[in-house]
């Protein structure tokens, strides 16, 4: 009964957002975009689209998505959204981080992108523009990956600080106590491969067409860089995600090393208590400001 009503909820909640999405004005970038898309069907093998496109949508995503938190080292007014004011990123930093991580993309993650291909026909993936889901079909698929994903993460990630394996895998992620975007991805090989595999859990759920893999791959790192960004910007769009954690959440993890495993969102963490010491920070920031205010007045 309960699986039942579940999914009248989601067919009724389909049909809202389809009905709502008929009023809404024809998108000025369908056309160009649908244009290309069939270009790139007609003059490249699916292989070619599903290895390098992939790659392509990933090297791209992550460095422009890394580029803002880079410019804003070098803006003064940017520094008050700094978590660790009191830690600033370094030169030697950054250029040791940019090695490792084109290590890990191209020896590590390439090979695995190698295997797309592959993947698509063997599930029977689509390409073409007809079959294409809709933009609120591939949101809602984003956010069932990223709730697959998060799961997978905490307990995975938690997993890895154990005291016994800390020091061989995960310890090269904690090299930097200050993270910023660029480091996201920056782990012991053996770490991309484990916590890595949580991204594609999602994918053999949920893909029904090529452009979800792409879409996932955006959001995902969109989401890892925010939270490693360093930096707590106001108005933050990802901030209207229902409990998402965000870069406070998760710099405290890379200042503390313990709680806050969670990748995405906070109920894991709530959960089984891995954010009781990130609830006394937040409620002793709260208290010294309050005190700070008292004595300014």
């Amino acid at each position: 009964m309960a699986v039942n009503e579940s999914i009248d909820i989601l067919n009724s909640a389909y049909l809202a957002v389809e009905y709502i999405d008929s009023f809404l004005p024809d998108n000025p970038l369908q056309q160009p975009f649908k244009n290309a898309w069939n270009y790139m069907l007609d003059n490249y093998t699916k292989f070619q689209i599903a290895t390098w496109g992939s790659l392509i949508v990933h090297e791209l995503s992550y460095f422009l998505l890394c580029l803002p938190g880079f410019i804003f080292q070098f803006i003064p007014y940017m520094r008050k959204y700094k978590i660790q004011q009191d830690k600033p990123e370094t030169w030697e930093k950054q250029w040791k981080c940019l090695k490792t991580l084109l290590f890990n993309h191209f020896c590590i993650q390439l090979p695995l992108i190698c295997g797309t291909y592959y993947f698509t026909e063997y599930f029977s993936i689509p390409y073409d523009w007809e079959r294409m889901p809709r933009w609120y079909v591939l949101l809602a698929q984003c956010f069932g990956c990223a709730v697959i994903e998060d799961a997978w993460h905490y307990f995975l990630h938690r997993l890895l600080h154990h005291k016994r394996i800390y020091k061989y895998i995960h310890k090269v992620h904690h090299e930097f106590i200050t993270p910023f975007g660029m480091q996201a991805e920056y782990a012991h090989p053996l770490e991309t491969l484990i916590l890595g595999a949580g991204f594609f859990i999602g994918i053999i759920v949920f893909c029904n067409h090529v452009i979800l893999l792409w879409a996932w791959v955006i959001c995902r790192l969109m989401e890892t860089i925010d939270v490693h960004s360093g930096y707590d910007i106001p108005l933050n769009p990802l901030h209207l995600v229902p409990f998402y954690a965000g870069a406070r959440f998760h710099d405290f993890h890379h200042m503390n090393f313990i709680g806050n495993y969670a990748s995405t969102f906070t109920w894991w963490d709530r959960i089984f208590g891995t954010d009781y010491q990130y609830i006394s920070y937040q409620e002793k920031e709260k208290n010294q400001e309050l005190l700070t205010e008292k004595k300014s007045k």
